[in-house]
């Protein structure tokens, strides 16, 4: 038995060489005494070309459908025909699974908005068996990435009883028989004995360990409560969060900018087929972007330069921009324009930045850094931490942050505190950019949004 990638890895020792495949029919093309099968078995994103005709058991095979799970004996040839370069030429097919005539996934195009109704047999199409193994590809990498460079992996909590950003936007955690409470819920009498939710962010907890091992990271699933029907927004996604201890900002920019260009060349040589598919059916141009962050140096400039070069141009912009302020989808796509290529806008204002990020001496801006890349706009987003006890108690009680609850937060300040920074990348938006695909609800296997959680 033997797989499509190790075939096509080894494919001139195989040829006029019998073979055997398992897998699916993706499309069936009869004619009148031979017939043509596109095979394929998820294992690479190349299909083959089965060829059969009557010396074969021809009535059977012709009847064989579209979806059908089946075991193809016979010879790999070079192809006679145009469109493939190989072919096999049937001995027998052995039908292992029948699929009836009304499967939803035949050989034409579907709406992207079908397909998610049909979450559970997309990644049977084109499309989508591209978009999943190139997360699976990036998720590697992600990790080889870290791993290389002696970063600790920390599994962060689910269920927390800390609010990272701040914003309220959580979905809570209970035992509670809510069908049961009439008025303020007793926490004392659920299962955590307090108030819990699920995690918006590893930031906090994953700071415990950098100051432990110096380097850690977090990988795994957020979740926020936010009514946000957007191309972007989905309720659970993926956060990738490094911790550096004795690293500042412009440190912490270093590793952003190295991490992005060693997971771009990643996926570039290790999905080959699926970057030409998306280049050449979702996003023309696509590789040649790719091409160009990784030669790209990226530019560094501070948030108030950004608001004076957004005033002096000559672009009448839907939103003003403005001092103080936070930036518009168009803002973002300009700048990365007016620097021709990926752009870290450093030191914001506090009043728009979480209360975890080092105060300025200006005592009006924070560390904080948004990476902006073209075609994409906002792609991470770090920060250099308060590291010194006493501004971050100032900040937490000017934002009315509950101190008690976050009394172990502030003792990392105490107990050896140290300058140290991080940063978040949002997964699906890492994969939104690499691929084209421009919708969040297409990068997750199962999306869940407002109204939404099917299967």
């Amino acid at each position: 038995m033997m797989d499509l990638r190790v075939l096509y890895e080894n494919i001139t020792e195989y040829l006029n060489q019998e073979i055997i495949l398992e897998g699916w029919i993706r499309n069936h093309r009869k004619q009148k005494e031979f017939g043509f099968i596109d095979f394929y078995d998820g294992t690479c994103f190349k299909s083959i070309q089965v060829v059969y005709d009557n010396k074969t058991n021809f009535d059977f095979i012709s009847k064989l459908k579209i979806g059908s799970a089946i075991k193809v004996i016979g010879v790999l040839t070079k192809s006679v025909g145009s469109g493939q370069d190989y072919e096999v030429t049937v001995k027998d097919i052995i039908l292992l699974g029948d699929c009836p005539v009304d499967y939803p996934i035949q050989p034409k195009r579907h709406t992207r908005e079908f397909l998610r109704e049909v979450a559970y047999l997309r990644p049977r199409t084109n499309l989508f068996q591209a978009v999943f193994r190139v997360r699976s590809v990036v998720a590697f990498a992600i990790h080889s990435y870290f791993q290389n460079n002696g970063y600790v992996y920390f599994h962060a909590p689910i269920i927390t009883a800390s609010d990272c950003e701040g914003a309220g936007e959580m979905f809570q955690v209970t035992t509670l028989d809510l069908n049961k409470v009439n008025g303020k819920p007793d926490y004392s009498k659920d299962f955590f004995g307090k108030p819990c939710n699920l995690t918006v962010s590893g930031q906090l907890q994953a700071e415990t360990f950098a100051l432990a091992y110096k380097k850690t990271y977090t990988f795994g699933p957020t979740f926020r409560a936010e009514n946000s029907n957007t191309k972007t927004h989905a309720s659970e996604f993926w956060m990738i969060e490094p911790e550096i201890a004795f690293c500042d900002l412009n440190g912490n920019m270093d590793i952003m900018e190295d991490m992005l260009k060693y997971i771009v060349k990643y996926v570039l040589e290790h999905c080959p087929d699926e970057m030409l598919f998306f280049d050449k059916f979702v996003e023309n141009g696509l590789i040649n972007k790719l091409n160009n962050l990784l030669n790209s140096q990226f530019v560094r400039v501070t948030h108030e330069e950004v608001i004076k070069i957004l005033k002096e141009a000559k672009v009448k912009f839907e939103f003003t921009p403005e001092y103080g302020c936070d930036i518009a989808k168009e803002h973002e796509k300009y700048i990365t324009e007016y620097f021709n290529g990926p752009v870290f806008i450093t030191d914001w204002p506090k009043d728009i930045k979480a209360f975890y990020m080092k105060l300025n001496p200006d005592g009006k801006t924070v560390a904080a850094v948004d990476l902006e890349v073209p075609g994409a706009g906002e792609l991470m987003g770090g920060s250099q931490r308060e590291e010194d006890y006493d501004k971050l108690v100032s900040r937490m009680k000017e934002l009315n942050l509950p101190l008690d609850s976050m009394e172990w937060y502030l003792n990392l300040r105490k107990f050896g505190g140290c300058v140290h920074s991080g940063f978040g990348m949002g997964f699906e938006r890492l994969l939104i950019y690499l691929t084209g695909v421009e919708n969040i609800r297409d990068v997750i296997p199962y999306p869940r949004t407002p109204g939404n959680c099917e299967y």
